[in-house]
């Protein structure tokens, strides 16, 4: 699903990503680790073929950067949800034309959707419980009705990978639970795309999860099963504090020990 072999990435003479060697499988599900600055959103960036590396060699669903052709090739089988994106959409336009928009990949409907499309934006609404709200103006959601939204929009072309980019940004605790709840269901869905869920909370770590890259200061720390890698000692390294571990409903939560 993806490689990267020693890859480099520079932006203004300044390397932003460095070395990183890292494997991903089909059937795996994984959690991209880390604090803000470490590297999170160039490495998005560069797997959506928006960044090349300035290094090494990146192949992302069996298409490789510098011999294989990209661009909206490669992106139509990546489903993509990012506050960054979010923020484009057009305050007016429903729930349900912003998901139908999923499936021309445009911000906004300028062609007129197929019957098919109609019936599918309407399954994906449906999908993340989010149909009740279909014909709400986006403006008048809140933002754990948007997220969920954009989920949806992001599964109209059925993508092969889907990245969640921060999905519980800002918000409350309720919406937060909603939406890591719409995530687990749709991992144990039969058809599930492979998610790569972005994240600097460690509880978020839902169980449906199999492995975890933990990214530091543009370096990949570790990578590997969730079972191995999420403990006290490996969590204490790579935060650089002494924390305590507990799992509560099969997901770790942190505390700092002072």
């Amino acid at each position: 699903m993806l490689s990267l072999k020693n890859v480099g990435l520079l932006r203004q003479g300044k390397w932003i990503l460095d070395d990183l060697s890292w494997e991903v499988k089909k059937g795996e599900q994984w959690v991209l680790l880390g604090l803000n600055g470490a590297g999170k959103t160039a490495l998005l960036h560069m797997l959506s073929a928006y960044h090349f590396p300035a290094k090494g060699e990146v192949t992302v669903l069996g298409k490789t950067f510098g011999r294989d052709p990209l661009g909206e090739s490669l992106r139509q089988s990546i489903g993509l949800v990012s506050d960054t994106l979010k923020q484009r959409f057009y305050n007016d336009d429903s729930a349900y034309q912003i998901v139908l928009s999923g499936g021309f990949q445009s911000i906004g409907l300028y062609q007129s959707p197929t019957d098919a499309m109609r019936i599918r934006a309407q399954q994906r609404l449906k999908d993340v419980g989010a149909f009740d709200y279909a014909d709400r103006s986006f403006e008048t959601l809140s933002q754990g009705e948007r997220q969920r939204v954009m989920i949806a929009r992001a599964l109209m072309r059925e993508p092969k990978l889907l990245i969640l980019d921060e999905p519980t940004s800002g918000l409350d605790f309720v919406a937060k639970e909603q939406v890591l709840a719409t995530v687990a269901q749709l991992m144990n869905k039969d058809d599930a795309p492979m998610v790569l869920y972005v994240t600097h909370h460690v509880d978020e770590i839902l169980p449906g999860f199999t492995h975890v890259c933990m990214l530091k200061a543009g370096r990949i720390h570790q990578a590997g099963p969730v079972e191995e890698l999420i403990n006290q000692a490996s969590l204490s390294t790579f935060f650089g504090c002494d924390l305590s571990l507990e799992w509560h409903g099969k997901r770790p939560y942190i505390f700092k020990n002072c």
